[in-house]
C-alpha cells in the first residue's frame, strides 16, 4: 500500500501524497477554481488535474524535483535558476485570466493591510521597532503603478520544479490571477538573494532591484504571524525573519 504523506496542512487547506496522487483538501473551492483554471491557461507545465470532488482536488505527481527550500541551500544549478526564470517570463508574457490574483491587491489595500500588521507586530512584541520600521520604508517601492501579468501569486522555489536544467512543472495555483509581475520574481527569489541574477538572467528584461527587494520586506512582514498562527517559524534560519534583518 503507498505511503500517505502530509506535504502541508494547516486550518485552510491540506495537501497529502498518494503514491504519484498528490489529494488537495481546500474548504474554500473558489481557490481551487482558481487554481484548475489557472493551470489550464498557463502556458508553462502544470500538475494533470485527474479528478475533482468538492472539497478534494486530485493531481498527478510532476516529474524532477523542488528547486529549492525557504532555509536552505538550494542544490540546483545556474541555469536551473535561469530556466525558472525563462518559464516566469512566459507565464507573464500570456494572455491575462479574468480574475485579479494575489500579487494583483490594490496599492490602498495592500498599504493599510501592511501599516496595520507592522504595528501589530510591534505592539505584540514579535518583532523590534528599528527592523520593522526599515523594513516597512523599503517596502514602499513596490507601492507603486504596475501593468498587469499573469501571475502565478504563490511562487515560492518549493513550487518550481526542475530536471537537471529543465523546468518540469509549476504547483498550487489557487492565488494565480492578473497582478504584478515583479511579486512573482521576488517571491521565488526570496531568501535566495544569490541567485537574483540567475533568474534575472533567464526572464531576459530589465527588472527593478528596489522593487523586488521591496517585495522582499513587504511579503515578509505580512507573513510572520499568519506563518507563527499556522505553525510554522518564521524565525528558523533563512526564513523571513532573516529576510527582515538582511535589510539592516
Amino acid at each position: 500500500m503507498d505511503e500517505v504523506k502530509v506535504v502541508v496542512a494547516h486550518s485552510e487547506r491540506a495537501t497529502l501524497r498518494v503514491g504519484d496522487v498528490f489529494l488537495k483538501v481546500d474548504a474554500d473551492q473558489a481557490r481551487i477554481d482558481v487554481e484548475v483554471d489557472a493551470m489550464a491557461l498557463a502556458p508553462v507545465p502544470t500538475p494533470e488535474v485527474l479528478w475533482r470532488k468538492p472539497p478534494v482536488l486530485a493531481i498527478a505527481a510532476i516529474p524532477g524535483t523542488a528547486l529549492g527550500r525557504l532555509g536552505e541551500p538550494s542544490t540546483a544549478s545556474p541555469a536551473a535558476w535561469a530556466a525558472a526564470g525563462a518559464a516566469i517570463r512566459k507565464l507573464h508574457d500570456a494572455p491575462l485570466p479574468l480574475r485579479p490574483g494575489r500579487a494583483g491587491r490594490s496599492i490602498v489595500a495592500l498599504a493599510a493591510e501592511l501599516d496595520d500588521e507592522c504595528e501589530l507586530l510591534v505592539t505584540n512584541g514579535l518583532l523590534p521597532a528599528d527592523l520593522v520600521t526599515r523594513n516597512r520604508q523599503i517596502a514602499e517601492a513596490a507601492l507603486r503603478p504596475w501593468t498587469p501579468a499573469f501571475t502565478h501569486g504563490d511562487l515560492q522555489i518549493a513550487h518550481v520544479f526542475v530536471d537537471g536544467d529543465e523546468v518540469t512543472g509549476i504547483i498550487d495555483w489557487s492565488e494565480a490571477g492578473q497582478g504584478d509581475a515583479l511579486y512573482d520574481l521576488a517571491t521565488l527569489t526570496l531568501g535566495h538573494e544569490e541567485h537574483l541574477d540567475d533568474v534575472t538572467a533567464g526572464y531576459g528584461t530589465d527588472i527593478d532591484l528596489d522593487v523586488i527587494h521591496a517585495w522582499w520586506s513587504l511579503r515578509s512582514l505580512l507573513a510572520v504571524r499568519w506563518l507563527i498562527d499556522h505553525g510554522f517559524d518564521p524565525f528558523a534560519p533563512g526564513c523571513e525573519v532573516d529576510v527582515l534583518r538582511s535589510r539592516m
